[in-house]
């Protein structure tokens, strides 16, 4: 028998230090949270850029990312300067003096998922992903910013950003719905399946889920507790979007334990809310 090893490109050696970058993000989140209140914003900054990184933060990219937007040493040196900047058909460079400091979703705690199906669930978790793209999109203003970023040589960088109308993204459909979607509510319950499955928390076991459906007129009862509806930050953990049918949008937390994942489906050629799991 012939057996192969297989692992991820383009990923550094396996170092002794076994820290785990989310148990350490973690703890520097709570800092952070006590410390915004008390210290100027350029002094904890100086502070926060003082610690160096942890090794693993390069493996999974949300490590990384917590990491960048926190640290402004670090952010600097993770863009590949002169940045490329494409707006429409047009480019352009953009020098380390123009660059600000990007926060990307830190200050709201909270981030999106755009996905097809369930089964991109979990690439957020996987360490072979070496391409992210976070999409800032201004639902009112139908415009995206891309944030482009690369694992080179073990390391993630941000290595371009690409501009354009929301009309030109792959999610353009599912996009012009949901931002009305989320702002008009006779339209939220013209758009509800009858009925919605759910998948909730039980109320007496913390550790339970419970299965059931809901109809139209109960969706207030149901409504999620965040429905973004001005800005959302889409993060494409290197999924290929299709012309789908299926839409998940998740709201995800960020150490607050935010999790709520809405199905939407074409049903006679209109977005239907089908499935809500929190």
């Amino acid at each position: 028998m012939l057996f192969m090893t297989v692992g991820c490109k383009d990923k550094k050696p396996e170092v002794e230090d076994k820290t785990l970058a989310a148990d350490t993000v973690a703890k520097v989140d709570t800092v952070v949270v006590v410390m915004e209140d008390t210290i100027p914003e350029d002094a904890m900054d100086s502070l926060i850029s003082a610690a160096p990184m942890p090794k693993t933060a390069d493996e999974l990219f949300d490590d990384f990312l917590f990491n960048f937007t926190a640290n402004k040493k670090l952010q600097y040196e993770r863009v590949a300067f002169p940045l490329p900047v494409f707006d429409g058909d047009s480019e352009m460079k953009m020098e380390r003096k123009d660059w600000k400091m990007e926060r990307f979703y830190s200050k709201q705690e909270f981030y999106t998922l755009i996905l097809d199906d369930e089964s991109q669930l979990e690439l957020s978790k996987d360490t072979c992903v070496d391409s992210v793209v976070i999409e800032k999109i201004d639902l009112k203003g139908k415009s995206v910013e891309q944030h482009v970023f690369n694992r080179i040589n073990g390391e993630w960088m941000l290595t371009r950003i690409n501009r354009n109308t929301m009309f030109q993204n792959p999610n353009k459909s599912f996009l012009a719905f949901y931002e009305r979607f989320a702002t008009d509510s006779l339209f939220q319950e013209e758009s509800i399946n009858d009925p919605v499955a759910t998948i909730l928390p039980d109320p007496d076991d913390d550790f339970t889920m419970v299965e059931g459906e809901f109809h139209p007129d109960q969706w207030e009862d149901f409504k999620p507790p965040v429905l973004p509806s001005e800005f959302i930050y889409n993060v494409i953990y290197g999924q290929e979007y299709r012309l789908s049918k299926q839409k998940l949008f998740v709201v995800r937390g960020m150490s607050n334990g935010l999790e709520t994942e809405m199905t939407f489906k074409k049903v006679d050629g209109k977005w239907k809310l089908v499935k809500l799991v929190e």
